[in-house]
């Protein structure tokens, strides 16, 4: 916790945070959450669609399991801490109990696409709908106090853990012949372990986190390009390919959030928040797009071109990532570095996502920030890391004020 002591902010900058935190508020409950509560949400068979288009028409039936989670968790996260609201309950319930009925296979492992009515249509090699649905659990639990969905949650993260670990459950990405770790199971799990242990403080938590935060600092971060890469070899090597090379402004600048919210709940840990202010400050340098503004996709951490093709755009989750990380970064240290990143990345994301005429938030632009096309959302985009922005943004900020009164 942040005392006046140690944190003073001018006149001027409080004014700044207020204004945002209220416009944080405001976003989320009259835009946001209603919009996918009109649009989204499956009155007949339950949980929400997500391809939806501009005006939220229903583009496909198809359900993304990962968004059956991720919905759950952020409406459940809104009642918790923004405004109990029972609409936002009933949205997390209706996508829990479609997980329960319909997301999960005979084996534990969970489907990535479902039709309308939970017919399963494809698995992943992934945990990712495995997390997201264990994060759903937990959140649920603590807005409603039922321990029940807090057992479901842990008992979820240990199949994950099981799934992860043991071999010939989940199929590698890449053939023997070339062996490599990922970046982004590595730092989910700390978030995913984070979130669980907030309603049921299970060693097996908190052990994970730690060797997470262990392997992006001694396997992922490479000094030698003052970067953190998406794939390294199982001893932390760099795999010089153009996939070895691929940095991820967005995921490694989430990576230095989820960090920096672990130093704080360890009472201000430095070596942890160094760890993470680190990897803020070179994600940084590699993600914002000094001539049109905004968190690029792609780096190569060479230089060289980027192989995939939106590496230059301009995605909507890397913008949100970079707004909690630099709040958090301020909140950590009072340095106004950190509040001029904030107010950069925060601009320019108001600037560019927000569609005044339908509602919620365009998700894909070109690099000078133009639209590239104008759907609200589809398997992967959806009701989570821009309601989750909001959310976080308005309780980092409403901490930032309470510590400089």
């Amino acid at each position: 916790m942040l005392h006046r002591s140690n944190f003073y902010m001018k006149p001027e900058n409080r004014k700044y945070l207020e204004t945002w935190r209220n416009k944080y508020h405001q976003t989320l409950t009259e835009d946001i959450l209603p919009f996918w509560l009109k649009h989204g949400l499956d009155h007949e068979n339950g949980g929400v669609y997500t391809c939806v288009d501009r005006d939220g028409t229903l583009m496909d039936s198809t359900k993304s399991v990962w968004f059956q989670g991720r919905c759950a968790f952020v409406y459940a996260f809104a009642y918790n801490n923004v405004e109990k609201r029972p609409e936002y309950l009933d949205m997390a319930k209706s996508c829990i109990d479609f997980i329960e009925a319909h997301c999960f296979d005979s084996d534990g492992r969970m489907y990535f696409e479902v039709t309308a009515d939970g017919q399963p249509l494809r698995k992943r090699r992934y945990v990712f709908s495995e997390c997201f649905a264990a994060i759903a659990f937990s959140e649920y639990a603590l807005a409603t106090g039922n321990k029940e969905y807090a057992g479901k949650a842990l008992k979820l993260f240990r199949d994950i853990e099981r799934f992860i670990n043991t071999p010939d459950i989940l199929e590698p990405k890449y053939l023997p012949t070339l062996q490599a770790i990922g970046h982004s199971i590595t730092m989910i799990l700390i978030n995913t372990a984070s979130r669980i242990r907030e309603v049921i403080d299970d060693p097996i938590l908190t052990e994970q986190i730690d060797k997470s935060i262990e392997t992006i600092r001694t396997k992922f971060m490479h000094p030698e390009y003052k970067t953190l890469l998406e794939m390294v070899t199982p001893d932390g090597e760099v795999i010089d390919t153009l996939n070895g090379r691929v940095i991820n402004p967005g995921h490694c600048i989430e990576t230095s959030w989820f960090v920096l919210e672990e130093a704080k709940h360890r009472g201000g840990d430095q070596a942890i928040k160094n760890l993470a202010l680190q990897i803020l400050d070179w994600s940084w340098d590699w993600g914002w797009d000094a001539k049109f503004g905004g968190i690029i996709n792609f780096r190569d951490c060479k230089g060289f071109p980027p192989q995939d093709y939106s590496q230059d755009m301009k995605f909507w989750w890397p913008q949100t990532e970079a707004i909690i990380a630099t709040l958090y970064a301020y909140e950590a240290t009072s340095d106004e570095k950190y509040l001029e990143k904030f107010r950069l990345a925060n601009e320019w994301t108001w600037a560019h996502l927000p569609d005044p005429e339908y509602g919620e938030w365009f998700g894909y632009l070109h690099r000078d920030g133009s639209v590239a096309q104008q759907a609200k959302g589809n398997i992967f985009k959806g009701p989570f890391h821009i309601p989750r922005m909001l959310i976080k943004g308005y309780m980092i900020i409403n901490n930032i004020l309470q510590a400089d009164e």
